[in-house]
């Protein structure tokens, strides 16, 4: 296909579709709020993040913003390579070209978990590398609303149930960007196919030893009780809006009460056993994200053991998070856990 024709196909295909043109619209809506000037576009092969791919080409005809398409190749199946390979071929039809960067770290548990921490690593160096601080993925509606269900099912607390934001912030300097979440898998699979035929289909999906697995099998039961996702969606919603609220409470309660330094972080124990446990539990995570870069909090039950253990007498230090907190006098010490 000439490069001609592919870029015709592509400057067009969003025009022929009415949905297909309102999601086109929404994400153009979306970037230009963003107003960058250049994005790392993370791709799987999968319909979603190749639509990602349709689309974000299809806004660079009309802004010139430039985008860096990256695979990120984990080695945990036996195929994983040629299915890279034909995601590149895919992507080289319409003269675009995928950079495939591969995991060279063994992955033996927690596979989803840590692939997935091990991916945005990889992505995030890129970022740097090419002195860019924005990457995009091709999280939709349907990967809100399961990962609302996966944290609802862990008992998490109203910043988890919130769920995925559009924006935020990855890893020191670089941010994460989500511009499809209002955005149905239907569509996603509707502009994949249109514009490149074809995409990957990942058998880990199907693979039931895993929860989000699990949790996608019960769009069709909830379906039938009379629980549609657009429901859930507005669920989200509410709970974000009340997140924002809780956000402007907690800057304020904690101002003065939480010292933070480049080594350490120093929390004012008389003030934190009067917080209630939600704000209690926003402590701990946000001191640890502070010193360790995390991305994803601890697991709120861990969280709430190590409080518990933090107002016994007898506690002395305990670790969470990759990082020690040590109990002195009235203060709560955080350090990085040395390894």
């Amino acid at each position: 296909m000439s490069k001609k024709n592919s870029n015709v196909i592509l400057k067009n295909s969003f025009k022929d579709f009415d949905d297909l043109s309102k999601s086109y619209l929404n994400f153009k809506d979306k970037l230009d709020t963003f107003k960058k000037k250049s994005y790392v576009v993370a791709v799987s092969g999968g319909p979603d993040s190749l639509a990602l791919v349709a689309l974000s080409k299809a806004y660079n005809f009309e802004k010139k913003t430039k985008f860096f398409y990256v695979l990120v190749n984990h080695n945990i199946r036996k195929n994983s390579t040629t299915e890279a390979k034909k995601v590149k071929n895919l992507l080289k039809k319409n003269k675009l070209n995928l950079i495939i960067l591969t995991n060279k770290r063994k992955i033996m548990n927690n596979v989803q978990s840590n692939a997935r921490k091990i991916r945005y690593k990889i992505l995030t160096n890129f970022c740097r590398k090419k002195k860019i601080t924005n990457l995009i993925t091709a999280h939709n509606l349907e990967d809100q609303v399961e990962t609302f269900l996966i944290r609802l099912s862990r008992g998490s607390g109203l910043k988890g149930l919130s769920s995925m934001k559009v924006r935020t912030n990855l890893d020191n300097k670089i941010w994460l960007y989500r511009p499809l979440l209002e955005t149905k898998k239907e569509i996603l699979k509707k502009i994949s196919k249109k514009i490149f035929g074809n995409y990957i289909r990942d058998p880990s999906n199907r693979n039931e030893k895993y929860l989000r697995t699990k949790i996608r099998a019960l769009k069709k039961p909830l379906l039938k009780s009379g629980i549609n996702y657009d429901q859930i969606i507005k669920s989200i919603n509410n709970l974000a809006s009340s997140q924002i609220v809780l956000d402007k409470y907690f800057e304020k309660i904690t101002k003065g009460k939480i010292k933070k330094t480049k080594n350490k972080v120093l929390i004012n124990f008389n003030s934190f056993k009067k917080y209630e446990e939600e704000i209690q539990i926003r402590v701990i995570n946000n001191s640890i994200k502070f010193l360790k870069g995390n991305y994803y909090n601890s697991r709120s039950r861990k969280v709430i053991n190590l409080i518990k253990s933090m107002s016994s007498k007898s506690f002395f230090k305990a670790t969470l998070g990759g990082c020690i907190f040590y109990k002195q006098k009235d203060q709560i010490l955080l350090k990085k856990e040395q390894k």
